[in-house]
This record gives C-alpha cells, sequence and structure tokens, in this order.
C-alpha cells in the first residue's frame, strides 16, 4: 500500500512562521513535523510516499532528498503556487496512487499513532477515517462514530446535534473509487465524506493516544517543550 503526506497548505495561522518556512518542515522534539511522520510509517512498512507541493514547495524536496536516508521513496506531486486544497490535491497524485487503497496523512500534525494498526477496508467501504478525541480548540468535533451490526464502525459526517461527535485526525484509508466523478483542479474532501456516509460506505476507528493539531504558533512551542521533556514520544 502507498502512502501521501498532504504538505501543500499555506499554513496561515501559523504565520509569520510560515512567511518563510512550509507548515510541515516546522520543528518538535529536534525534528520537522512531516519527518516524523516519514519514520512512523517507514517503521509500519511503508515504503513508497507521495509528498504534495505548493507553498514553499521547493524546500520539502531540498530537505528530505528522495526519501533513502528515511527507509522510503519519495515522489512529489507539483500542485503550483495555489494549493489543490485536500480533495484535489489527493486528486492530483491519483494516477501515481494506484489502483488499490491507499493511506493519507496530513504533514501538519504530530501523533505517536502505529500506521500498522490503520483500518482495514471492508468490501463495501470506500473509505475509514481514523478519528480523536476533540481538542480545546476543536470541542464540537467533525464526525460521529456508529457501530455496525456486523462489526467495526460507521462514520457519520451528518451526525443530530447534541451526539458526541470526534474529530477527524486527518489520517484515512481511501480506495480510488471514493474519487468517482472528481476532475483535476481544487475542491474540498467533505461532500465526499457526506456522499460516502450517505451511502453507509464510510468507516472509522477511534484512536485514542497522542495527537496533536500544531496550528498555532503556541501550539507548536507547547508541543515542543513537552516532546523535549520528555512528556511525549
Amino acid at each position: 500500500m502507498k502512502a501521501m503526506i498532504l504538505a501543500a497548505g499555506r499554513g496561515e495561522r501559523m504565520r509569520p512562521l510560515t512567511d518563510v518556512t512550509p507548515k510541515p518542515l516546522l520543528e518538535v522534539g529536534g525534528r520537522a513535523l512531516i519527518e516524523w511522520h516519514l519514520q512512523s510509517l517507514a517503521r509500519a512498512g511503508f515504503r513508497e510516499l507521495c509528498i504534495n507541493l505548493s507553498w514553499l514547495g521547493a524546500q520539502i524536496p531540498a530537505r528530505l532528498g528522495d526519501g533513502s536516508r528515511y527507509g522510503v521513496s519519495i515522489h512529489y506531486s507539483h500542485e503550483g503556487p495555489e494549493p489543490l486544497e485536500t480533495g484535489g490535491g489527493i486528486f492530483r497524485a491519483m494516477s501515481w496512487l494506484g489502483p488499490g487503497p491507499f493511506v493519507v496523512v496530513n504533514g501538519d500534525t504530530w501523533t505517536d499513532y502505529d500506521f500498522a494498526r490503520l483500518p482495514t477496508l471492508d468490501e463495501d467501504a470506500l473509505a475509514a477515517l481514523v478519528l480523536v478525541a476533540n481538542p480545546p480548540q476543536h470541542p464540537r468535533g467533525d464526525f460521529v462514530l456508529a457501530r455496525r451490526a456486523g462489526g467495526g464502525s460507521d462514520v457519520i459526517a451528518e451526525p443530530a446535534e447534541g451526539v458526541l461527535r470526534h474529530t477527524f485526525s486527518g489520517i484515512g484509508v481511501y480506495r480510488p473509487d471514493f474519487f468517482a466523478g472528481c476532475s483535476d483542479g481544487r475542491f474540498p474532501m467533505l461532500p465526499l465524506f457526506r456522499r460516502a456516509s450517505a451511502a453507509g460506505r464510510l468507516r472509522g476507528q477511534l484512536y485514542e493516544g497522542q495527537w496533536h493539531d500544531v496550528g498555532t504558533p503556541p501550539r507548536l512551542a507547547a508541543l515542543d517543550e513537552r516532546l523535549a521533556g520528555g512528556a511525549i514520544g
């Protein structure tokens, strides 16, 4: 199975840090955020990775090279000066990702998630998302996990008010058919999640370990301090 790390975004909330450095190259615990993901994916047995590029994109291959020192081979997907959003970025790389299921990871998060334990796709599933507890900055969450009669969990993309939601971690497994009907260009993922959920073809897994959305400089600094102090990692 191939994997893709999303690294094309502008990182507006991280300015001024991202005025000169792409967000996935910001460092915590002595490593760039994206390097943590590369090493975790390599430990889980992934060898072929794609990284999409846009904002300050030349810095990423200059830092990571061909991936050989991390034990992987990196393919770079170039989006031009304007990022294509998550959906458009994945779709642009589809010809490389191939005909089978693939993994996508947000490059601007930090987690100790074991990628060897990714959710599997049953024959009816188009995608499976890894969800986490809602962080303080996102208390309402995104999706609901509902137990399936045959085992496992479905993701409900448009839950009723008052129902416990969880936050999408940015880690997901997808079949190419999840993107059926899409075309090259800029588009988000949420309509596709809603479509798969309405068809009963979106699965989920709740991860209760460490996951951090380092979306602002103070959150980045706090995570760096915890990693440096050995509190997590």
